[in-house]
């Protein structure tokens, strides 16, 4: 194996990929596993029951303890805190550690905390001094103590997609997410109020089976992480605003729904989330077959295998 250590750092593991280069006052345990080149910097401790990928960076002053794992191209800023037993007591040691996952293309930002036995998703970014209490959905971007989700990275840049309102999207106008379109529906006015209309084939491209809403959503949390097989829908907000992410696997892109008069069409093989519920929201959903759990795709790896 061909790897850089430099002369203050003690390294007690063989188990380290060619290219890799530890820097000055860093200290690997012995069973440590680290990939193929992966920058340690300064004062970066790692215990034994640890496995970091290929292409990790670790920045000065993190620690990494027994449980931990790092997938490939992780980015861990300075001073990241990481932990492994949710009650810690000196001399009282768990049977056996939490185990914490930093999936591939994560950043991590400085100083911040993650909670022990979560895991932190595909290509998310935590935000500098954030405090990690739940696992973290793969693109997520996510700030603040309790970390919250604030937006989703696009597909190129580690940065947050710009929302789009469904309003300013001409009516049919295909948005390259899967075939996903956003369709104008009637509305007839008068002095007695406003009635909006969904028909098929008028205004539906399919013929609905079932029709359900989404309602009294906490602004924080998040709905959908969901793909599917062969089901299609079309959202319509009835009341308030809420974002929803679509994502094919190649693209992604978020679209703010905050009239009833524009309805969202979602074809099968799109990965979907809905949040930033604004508060009193009402999301209806129409869905062209009955519930069926087994047409869910709920895992982002398997919904990607899939439609790659």
């Amino acid at each position: 194996m061909s790897f850089f250590s430099h002369d203050k750092a003690i390294v007690e593991s063989s188990k380290i990929g060619d290219g890799t280069r530890i820097w000055a006052f860093a200290h690997i345990l012995s069973e440590a596993i680290i990939g193929m080149d992966c920058n340690i910097c300064d004062n970066v401790f790692i215990e034994n029951d640890v496995i970091i990928g290929n292409r990790v960076t670790i920045k000065c002053g993190v620690q990494l303890w027994d449980g931990i794992v790092v997938e490939d191209d992780v980015f861990i800023g300075p001073n990241a805190t990481f932990t492994n037993d949710p009650f810690p007591r000196s001399k009282c040691y768990p049977e056996k550690y939490a185990k914490t996952v930093v999936r591939k293309g994560a950043s991590i930002g400085a100083n911040a905390t993650i909670l022990p036995g979560l895991m932190i998703g595909r290509d998310c970014m935590v935000g500098a001094g954030a405090v990690v209490t739940r696992d973290v959905p793969p693109n997520a971007i996510v700030v603040g103590n309790p970390a919250r989700i604030v937006g989703y990275t696009n597909t190129n840049e580690i940065r947050s997609t710009e929302p789009v309102r469904a309003a300013e999207i001409p009516p049919e106008y295909p948005i390259n997410i899967g075939g996903s379109k956003v369709f104008e529906l009637p509305v007839y006015r008068d002095l007695r109020g406003s009635i909006s209309v969904s028909e098929h084939p008028a205004t539906l491209p399919f013929k609905p089976e079932r029709c359900f809403f989404v309602f009294d959503v906490p602004g924080k949390d998040v709905r959908g992480e969901h793909a599917h097989r062969k089901l299609h829908e079309v959202l319509i907000c009835i009341h308030g605003s809420v974002a929803v992410v679509l994502d094919d696997g190649n693209n992604r892109m978020e679209i703010i729904l905050d009239t009833p008069c524009r309805s969202l069409y979602i074809p099968p093989m799109v990965w979907t989330i809905q949040y930033k519920y604004s508060p009193g929201a009402i999301l209806a959903v129409l869905a062209s077959d009955l519930y069926d759990s087994d047409d869910y795709i709920r895992n982002y790896d398997d919904f990607l295998s899939i439609v790659r």
